[in-house]
Parts: structure tokens; C-alpha cells; sequence
């Protein structure tokens, strides 16, 4: 059977880098993106060159993107199922204290990025009837103080995805979108400027989602039938459920 072939973004460390392994370790091909060239060195130093091709650049260059996508080797150009993973939170502030900067790069990351990178490979997932697994979050759906621009970038990506499906209706190609919960990689680290204490803080005793199970899910719905297609998948530890509505009341 023929190898198919992945293309996974943000695939240094994290969901990538855990989704990039369990594809790659299960015989798929793998095209690596991300910004960190060492990281993804070495996912090519263990699967070698002929399982992982790797590109290092910014998601937000789309001339680097594009350029990446036109230098593919002919053995990794028939993309089977892209992985917009790809995405980071910046700032803990509430929206009238953030950095406006901030803001944007998210925004540049977690939309722009995606959409763009999507675009360029629809018509390689059409002609393969392949499959898009996009990686949102529960702050898509539960707002919460401090989510403001980091909740609304993965509102966009859930509902995009489900746009996607009605556009693609009729081509085959499958789109999921995967919204975790709480999960321990170094999203808080990104998040806090590199704050470990805060990091062991929010994870503490909470039993979070790992790298390794969002990369198990992914694989999951790559696998299914093809007549199947999960629209949305939400996962959360057990240990999270969602919050009471707050109140603020006059002294």
C-alpha cells in the first residue's frame, strides 16, 4: 500500500511535534513546518530523510510558505491530510491593558497563516480527496477573562472549518476541527514570556492533555473510512469542565 502523506504546521514541539512522530512512526510520510530548523532536525535524524522533509521558516512569511511548498521533493508533493497546528496565545491581560502587537501577531498566526496555507493546498486535496484536521480550542467556544484575541482567532478557526466542509461538499475531502482544552506543552511557557513557575502552576495536579493524546486523535480520524467525516471534535481532562457566568454587582 502506497505511503500517504502528511504536512503538519507548528511540528517543533508540542501537538506538532507529537502528530509529526505518530504519523511518521506509522509509515505516512511527513512534511514538517515550523520555525525552530534544530527541532525539526531532529525529527528528520530519527525517521530519517525518505519518512520527514522539513522546512523552517515563519507561518506568517507567505513568500517562505510558498516557497517551501514549491521546493517539496516529488515524493512528498501529494499531500494527503493537512494539519493546521500551527498557533500561539500571547498575554494573560484583559483586552484594555493587552499589547496591541500582540494581538496582531496572533491574529497573523492562527488566521491569516492558516487560511493561507489552506488556500495553496486545497486543490491538492481535492484532486487526492484528502482530509484538513484543524487545530482550534475550547476558547473558541467558552470565553474566558484574558482569552479577548486568543478566543476570537480559534472562534474563526472552528467556524472556517465548518464553512470549508459545505464549500468542499461534493469533493470527498474530509475537515475536522479538534478543540482541546487544557493541555501541557509549551503553549504557557509561549504564552507568559517563558514563565515556568506560572506554567507548574496551571498544571499542577490537574491531570492536563498531553501532546501525545491530541496527536492520537488526529491519527484516529485520519484513519476512518472515507465516507466518514468528524465535524468537530472537543476534549477537555477530566479534571476541566466548564465555569458559572460571573456577576458584578454594586457595592
Amino acid at each position: 500500500m502506497k505511503s500517504k502523506t502528511l504536512l503538519v504546521t507548528g511540528a517543533s514541539a508540542g501537538f506538532g511535534a507529537a502528530i509529526a512522530a505518530k504519523f511518521a512512526e506509522n509509515g505516512w510520510r511527513v512534511i514538517a513546518f515550523a520555525r525552530r530548523a534544530g527541532r525539526l532536525a531532529n525529527l528528520v535524524e530519527r525517521f530519517g530523510a525518505e519518512r520527514v522533509h522539513m522546512a523552517a521558516f515563519d507561518i506568517r512569511d507567505e513568500a517562505a510558505m510558498r516557497a517551501a511548498l514549491d521546493a517539496l521533493p516529488q515524493d512528498f508533493r501529494e499531500v494527503d491530510l493537512l494539519v493546521n497546528n500551527a498557533g500561539l496565545a500571547l498575554g494573560t491581560a484583559k483586552a484594555q491593558e493587552c499589547d496591541l502587537a500582540q494581538w496582531r501577531q496572533m491574529i497573523d498566526t492562527n488566521v491569516t497563516a492558516l487560511v493561507t496555507l489552506t488556500r495553496l493546498l486545497l486543490p491538492k486535496l481535492i484532486e487526492r480527496r484528502g482530509a484538513i484536521a484543524n487545530i482550534s480550542s475550547i476558547s473558541g467556544t467558552y470565553p474566558y477573562t484574558g482569552g479577548n484575541v486568543y478566543g476570537g482567532t480559534k472562534a474563526f478557526v472552528t467556524h472556517f472549518s465548518a464553512n470549508l466542509r459545505t464549500d468542499l461538499h461534493g469533493t470527498g475531502v474530509r475537515v475536522t476541527n479538534i478543540e482541546p482544552g487544557m493541555a501541557e506543552t509549551e503553549f504557557t511557557l509561549v504564552r507568559t514570556g517563558g514563565n515556568q513557575a506560572a506554567s507548574d502552576k496551571l498544571y499542577a495536579g490537574a491531570h492536563p492533555i498531553t501532546a501525545a493524546d491530541i496527536a492520537d486523535t488526529v491519527w484516529w480520524v485520519a484513519n476512518l473510512p472515507p465516507h466518514l467525516n468528524i465535524n468537530r471534535i472537543e476534549v477537555m481532562p477530566v479534571s476541566q469542565s466548564v465555569a458559572g457566568l460571573q456577576v458584578a454587582r454594586d457595592d
